[in-house]
């Protein structure tokens, strides 16, 4: 793949997420929507005719074979999310794969090590790593300006819809923490690091999906980071990374914020950076630039972090009583 020739991308399954990233596709320059595969070939149909891809197929296996895909979006649920790569490395296709890159820090690491066997890029579609004001906040709390940090403060919820499947049908992975939790959970890490001690508690349906949660973690360096999520109530969405010289405030819906306040005593910088898109737009950037550097694997999606955040989601799993699946 050279600089001068476009990413051609495949897009595995046509439900909501799909649909945001092929809207943001559209405005990435020398990436296009080669294919889109769905088991339903008139799924498949309407989604190549509202975002222009060249080819619908009727089946994953014949997306993944087709020759003018460079690179799969698997935009399964993460119940199939190993299946679902799986066929993508044995077809020789590149993988960006949604969060969370499987149900469980084992299956994770399984497909890591296929990738690297298989010689090909693999990252978990984790976008709020790539926005540019997590990027800069992520430098800001790495700097002097706020002192030392010493605690993070990160919530993220909504009301799900009873008609959506993948939030309540245990098959497909349903989990509130592995749909929504996922994100505090990165953020912290993005700002902290690997956790010491993990504390969780959280609510479990009849059926056995976790619908709300808590965790409190501490680091080495003598941080705390307070989290929550919920699939069944309406938060504020925001996030705080404070240390004894300063904080920053971010804004709901904190994971893919158009900016966020700097405060140092008396003082309030506003940092705004431009975000394309819906933000996905950003993580297409990241893969496209890591192919045409023949590289297999991203600094800004780093999948080592990314197995280490599903062995804390584990951990945390196992806390509130979830049968491991």
């Amino acid at each position: 793949m050279t600089t001068t020739t476009p990413v051609r991308w495949g897009i595995l399954a046509t439900g909501g997420i799909a649909e945001k990233f092929a809207a943001d596709l559209a405005l990435v320059p020398d990436n296009e929507l080669a294919a889109v595969g769905s088991r339903r070939p008139d799924a498949a149909r309407g989604f190549a005719a509202r975002h222009g891809a060249a080819r619908a197929h009727g089946s994953y296996e014949e997306l993944v074979a087709d020759p003018d895909v460079d690179v799969v979006y698997v935009a399964t649920p993460h119940g199939r999310h190993l299946e679902d790569v799986r066929l993508c490395f044995a077809a020789g296709k590149h993988v960006l794969c949604e969060k969370a890159l499987t149900m469980n820090a084992d299956d994770s690491a399984t497909l890591v090590a296929e990738a690297e066997q298989h010689g090909l890029f693999f990252a978990e579609a984790m976008w709020m790593r790539t926005n540019p004001n997590i990027r800069r906040l992520a430098e800001i709390a790495a700097g002097d300006d706020l002192g030392t940090v010493r605690q993070v403060r990160a919530e993220l919820g909504f009301v799900g819809r009873r008609d959506v499947a993948r939030l309540w049908d245990l098959d497909l992975g349903a989990s509130a923490l592995l749909d929504v939790g996922i994100y505090p959970l990165t953020f912290a890490h993005l700002v902290l690091g690997e956790p010491q001690q993990i504390a969780a508690a959280g609510v479990v349906s009849e059926s056995g999906v976790d619908l709300s949660g808590g965790a409190t973690l501490t680091y080495a360096s003598g941080a705390v980071a307070s989290i929550a999520w919920t699939q069944v109530a309406l938060g504020d969405n925001r996030a705080v990374v404070a240390g004894d010289a300063g904080r920053i405030e971010v804004p709901g819906r904190f994971h893919h914020p158009d900016g966020f306040t700097v405060v140092r005593g008396d003082d309030r910088e506003d940092v705004a950076l431009p975000v394309t898109g819906r933000g996905y737009a950003h993580e297409i950037e990241e893969v496209a630039a890591c192919l045409r550097a023949g590289t297999t694997t991203s600094a800004v999606l780093p999948l080592d972090q990314t197995v280490s955040i599903q062995r804390q989601m584990d951990t945390i799993l196992e806390q509130i009583g979830v049968a491991r699946r």
